[in-house]
């Protein structure tokens, strides 16, 4: 390492939460643990011919921003967790620079500025996350048992004894979870609990690498029942997870304000804030407008989280997935909730999507957006062929598309597409807090027809 006895003045922060100066020849530095505002030395870790980085190692201005971290296994020092890397910037900050971070992607990446901000989707900044994917690690030479997240840059398992931003039932288990593993037989092939959590169920995922002795198994029912949760096995991939017991009640989660109720499994794919979840629904819902003698395409639809509620405004939700393992859990999730009628559901790989294929799966009035962190280039590019100025056919495309998105990036190549090429205007664009304390920005875009 080489140390920098420049003071440096801290201007932002970058999407890993680093705080980013400059040198008084212009080269960039980044700094973990400053903040914007602040006057700063760094630790130079690393170097490169445009950047630096490194960490904070004196602090002579502090942001008024600054607050002193919940947890106590937050920080830079070796061993830290790095399940969270905002602890120290106030709450609200937080939401203020991933407001900032969207924006700077929509414009330096894209070229498009939103007509309006929206207002941030935020709720409780702690005990929140009801989905998590816990390390388990036990360690021959101490002859204990680690489980958690990641330490910050490594590979190896944050030695934690609670978690502020995980439930408050699942962080009072954790030391409990190490005494468990720690007494299995096969304590040194488990490498992995998940967390999911539903309104009424917390089922624990065991990832187990060979099969579980009769006293392994009886320790799993003895310590589910002791704290009120349901065990999961998965001896391979996701496809091969099973309850340890069958029996005992479904794991699930309600939309209260549509009157829906949502059964998924412990290895789908469901949002880590349900709280928020709702909040974003509903927000979605509102935002598409959709009426009762409207056609609405729901992309990317999981298991319904967006089909369902919009179903029960408009006259009929198609619902596009790329698995048809899904496709049919998200038919059944309609049929439970009385929605068969106005629903439908297509399997089809979204990422290879073309303009005939768009075409063929007739007029819409609206679309809802929700990709993974790849986006949803083939279906932009596809809207853009259709609508653009070399279309040989009139197509008149959605009057409103939702677009919710994992990754700004993403979201910004794609509106260019929209915007740039097939005419629509973003009118609204703003930030979902799904994970306070994190670097991760979700965030929604609304695009409107200008014709």
């Amino acid at each position: 390492m080489t140390s920098g006895y420049e003071w440096l003045e801290v201007e932002s922060l970058d999407l890993e939460a680093q705080g980013v100066a400059h040198r008084a020849d212009g080269k960039v530095v980044f700094i973990e643990g400053a903040l914007p505002g602040e006057r700063v030395q760094v630790q130079v870790s690393r170097k490169k011919n445009q950047w630096e980085q490194g960490q904070m190692t004196a602090l002579s201005r502090e942001s008024s921003q600054r607050v002193r971290p919940a947890c106590p296994h937050f920080g830079l020092h070796a061993g830290a967790c790095g399940g969270c890397k905002m602890q120290h910037l106030h709450p609200a900050a937080q939401v203020a620079v991933k407001q900032r971070v969207l924006e700077d992607n929509l414009w330096h990446l894209a070229k498009v500025k939103a007509d309006r901000l929206l207002r941030p989707i935020e709720g409780p900044a702690w005990g929140y996350r009801d989905r998590a994917r816990l390390s388990v690690r036990y360690v021959a030479k101490k002859g204990v048992v680690l489980i958690g997240f990641h330490e910050r840059k490594s590979r190896y398992v944050a030695d934690m004894q609670s978690c502020a931003v995980l439930s408050p039932q699942v962080s009072a288990m954790l030391m409990p979870l190490r005494d468990l593993i720690g007494g299995m037989d096969q304590r040194d092939r488990l490498p992995q609990i998940e967390l999911a959590a539903g309104d009424a169920v917390t089922a624990l995922v065991l990832r187990h690498l060979e099969p579980l002795t009769p006293a392994d198994a009886a320790r799993l029912r003895a310590f589910g029942s002791e704290h009120g949760v349901q065990w999961w096995l998965q001896p391979k991939g996701p496809d091969t997870v099973h309850l340890l017991e069958e029996g005992g009640p479904a794991l699930s989660y309600r939309l209260p304000e549509y009157g829906i109720t949502m059964p998924f499994k412990p290895t789908d794919f469901t949002q880590v804030n349900a709280h928020i979840n709702r909040v974003l629904v509903d927000r979605a819902v509102r935002m598409l407008d959709p009426q009762p003698g409207e056609r609405v395409l729901d992309w990317f639809c999981g298991l319904g989280n967006f089909t369902l509620p919009l179903a029960t405004r408009a006259r009929e939700v198609l619902g596009i997935e790329g698995s048809q393992t899904l496709v049919d859990r998200a038919a059944a999730n309609a049929k439970l909730n009385g929605l068969a009628a106005k629903t439908r559901f297509l399997a089809r790989d979204l990422f290879t999507l073309t303009a005939d294929e768009l075409q063929a799966l007739g007029p819409a009035d609206a679309w809802l957006v929700d990709p993974p962190r790849e986006g949803a280039f083939a279906l932009a590019k596809a809207l853009a062929d259709l609508k653009g100025p070399e279309s040989k056919a009139p197509w008149a495309g959605p009057r409103r598309i939702v677009y919710v998105s994992c990754n700004p990036a993403t979201l910004a190549r794609d509106a260019g597409l929209i915007v740039h090429q097939a005419g629509y205007r973003c009118s609204l664009a703003g930030v979902v807090n799904m994970f306070p304390h994190t670097a991760h920005v979700e965030s929604m875009a609304v695009f409107d027809r200008d014709d």
